[in-house]
């Protein structure tokens, strides 16, 4: 049956863009080595040239440099096309490898869809706003017991806080003269008690003359400093 329909043969994959690319890269390292080659030889032929006097055997030697220059042309227009085909399969190569990682970043997306889709069937929105509440209520119920347990015991509730403050400066008041007074305040402070030592002088007591009236005392008595003493008694006339 073969022999009469004959069978279909096996056919090759087609090249990757990473194989093409390296081939035309060899090709073109080729190209490079015989360019090197025809310099080294056109080198050779233009010290010919200069040490050559001109006549057939100068117009021979540069037929030669000729011909190995148009060589070196015809290589560097390949090389060219080479590196023009090698750039356009590394521009391909990249936008296939940015469309490999756009397929992988969708499908990475739909994965995560998924997996987040039955999450959220596992949790209830309506679950979260009751937690929510009780959290709310809890606290509110934590809050009103720490009032109660900072509450003082056996204050009245209509102290003014100005009242208080003014009994306070009033305390500071009374503790500062207390220090002034080493103990006592200053309007408790008995009269000091005159200086009783030898050679302190008292004011003589003014005599009262017969010929002056009652209530009047004898303006010849003189003080300690020299200047006329008055009574008591003369002051409440």
């Amino acid at each position: 049956m073969k022999r009469i329909f004959g069978f279909k043969k096996n056919k090759d994959p087609p090249p990757s863009i990473q194989e093409t690319t390296d081939r035309i890269n060899k090709r073109g390292e080729t190209v490079d080595e015989k360019i090197k080659k025809l310099d080294v030889e056109l080198t050779k032929y233009k010290e010919q040239i200069k040490k050559t006097r001109p006549g057939p055997a100068q117009e021979v030697v540069k037929a030669r440099a000729v011909r190995v220059l148009t060589q070196k042309k015809m290589y560097e227009a390949q090389r060219a096309m080479l590196y023009n085909q090698t750039l356009n399969l590394d521009q391909v190569s990249l936008a296939a490898e940015g469309i490999k990682d756009v397929q992988q970043t969708v499908s990475a997306l739909k994965t995560a869809n998924k997996e987040l889709k039955g999450m959220m069937k596992a949790v209830n929105i309506q679950d979260v706003d009751n937690l929510q509440d009780e959290m709310t209520d809890v606290m509110d119920v934590s809050s009103e017991i720490q009032d109660s347990l900072g509450r003082g015991y056996n204050v009245p509730d209509d102290v003014d806080e100005e009242e208080l403050t003014g009994e306070l400066d009033a305390l500071e008041a009374d503790m500062s003269l207390e220090i002034e007074g080493e103990g006592v305040p200053s309007y408790l402070q008995p009269d000091k008690e005159p200086n009783l030592e030898v050679g302190h002088s008292f004011p003589s007591t003014p005599t009262r003359n017969r010929s002056t009236p009652v209530g009047r005392v004898n303006t010849k008595a003189e003080d300690e400093v020299g200047l006329p003493a008055v009574s008591r008694m003369s002051l409440h006339d």
